[in-house]
């Protein structure tokens, strides 16, 4: 790190030194693509560890990731920074258990599980012609590039699948649990564009969990870039041309910042006007003696009888979030902001009695995450132009999830963009150097 070193000590052709602001996927991932280029750089991060938003904890030997999160294997820019065989990833089965007048209703992917297509056909969760359009869903959305998707015109989800010809059973009682827990939006105004990436990622791969949690997936990327690469406990106060102020006082100039912050502190930090709420959910998590489901699957709530949207059981798709004899339970709430805690833990538990039975009284809870910045708010028009802008001003870039699609995908591919125009505006600057 170059504290206080001015203009004099910079070498026309590189940048002799790069701020990344953020150790989350987006910064990790600019970072590795700027060693690539062999660009020295720091990160900073304010946290006591990497990996922002995809972290977990270790709780009494249990791995709780910091709210419900799933990687998608298809994910193009997963599959070009990461080792999966060293994530050891363990998958759910295709499909859901969907909670409906109080019974659970299998509906199953009858291309990868063609064991349950009788299950799935005659359940009450949508009409045949419905699962006769998710077919042509798959197929529609499987086809082309992923620009394709993102030159679309924009609308809401739920517009989406009413034009596409679904009915309102199907739309109620699977599409807006399943998708509200991904973009933690039951009211599905989410962008349409955000729903054909994601079902798209759905169709063409796996829905996995890593060994050791979610945060194994930082933490692979920050071996890659190098542990003393990454300052942390370094929160950023201000920033002013190229020069960072931190909240304890230090003062670090560099030729070039890349801001890799949520939105919301992105903004901050640029002052700029502050993006849309995020959205929010908050995640359970109980020890059990054992599971309830014992198959690797996810619940969604279609009866609407109580605050869960989707429980999962991790430790049965990946028997490395719980220790021996035990099973880790995982149950998701969005938008229940009004309710306190308290109470509504107690709606939490009264739900999964009502589904499981008198043992999930027994339940111990591990710990609730209140996650307040879960996604950005991808709603239109947030994704009219899908791929943002990186470049800020002259030496400054910002990245993340907010640039392109809530995603971990996004995060990566923002990372990776400004770490891009970085690179392509020093070889510029070389280039009119010369002539």
């Amino acid at each position: 790190m170059y504290e206080n070193d001015g203009p004099a000590n910079r070498r026309i052709g590189r940048p002799t030194h790069v701020l990344i602001i953020g150790a989350g996927l987006s910064g990790l991932s600019c970072a590795l693509h700027l060693k690539e280029a062999n660009i020295e750089f720091t990160i900073l991060e304010g946290s006591d560890a990497a990996g922002g938003r995809v972290r977990s904890d270790i709780v009494e030997g249990f791995v709780l990731d910091r709210g419900f999160q799933v990687l998608l294997d298809a994910y193009p820019e997963a599959q070009a920074l990461l080792d999966y065989d060293k994530l050891a990833l363990k998958s759910f089965i295709p499909g859901a258990q969907v909670r409906y007048d109080r019974q659970f209703h299998t509906v199953a992917d009858p291309w990868r599980r063609p064991g349950d297509c009788l299950k799935s056909l005659f359940n009450p969760i949508g009409t045949l012609n419905d699962k006769l359009l998710i077919a042509k869903l798959k197929d529609a959305v499987s086809k082309g590039s992923l620009k394709t998707i993102y030159e679309k015109d924009e609308k809401t989800t739920e517009a989406y699948l009413r034009q596409f010809g679904f009915s309102q059973k199907i739309i109620e009682r699977f599409f807006r649990p399943f998708f509200g827990g991904v973009f933690f939006d039951s009211s599905l105004s989410t962008s349409s564009k955000m729903f054909e990436f994601t079902f798209r990622m759905f169709a063409l791969g796996e829905t996995c969990l890593p060994s050791g949690g979610m945060g194994a997936i930082a933490q692979q990327l920050v071996q890659r870039v190098g542990k003393s690469k990454i300052q942390l406990n370094s929160r950023v106060k201000e920033i002013k041309d190229l020069t960072v102020t931190l909240t304890d006082g230090t003062l670090i100039q560099s030729d070039s910042i890349v801001i890799a912050t949520e939105g919301p502190e992105a903004a901050k930090l640029l002052n700029m006007p502050a993006p849309d709420a995020m959205r929010t959910v908050k995640c359970y998590y109980f020890s059990a003696d054992r599971s309830p489901l014992k198959s690797p699957v996810l619940v969604l709530n279609a009866d609407k009888d109580g605050p869960i949207n989707n429980l999962c059981v991790p430790s049965d798709i990946n028997p490395t979030y719980a220790p021996q004899g035990k099973s880790l339970i995982s149950a998701s709430v969005i938008g229940n902001d009004k309710l306190i805690c308290e109470d509504l833990q107690k709606h939490v538990v009264n739900q999964l009695e009502g589904w499981f039975g008198p043992e999930a009284k027994d339940w111990k809870l591990l710990k609730m995450y209140n996650i307040k910045s879960g996604l950005p708010d991808n709603s239109p028009p947030a994704l009219k132009q899908v791929e943002k802008p990186v470049r800020v001003r002259d030496g400054v870039y910002v990245c993340g999830d907010h640039r392109e699609t809530a995603s971990i995908n996004g995060a990566l591919a923002s990372g990776r963009r400004a770490a891009e125009a970085l690179i392509e505006d020093f070889e510029a600057s070389v280039s009119k150097a010369v002539s």
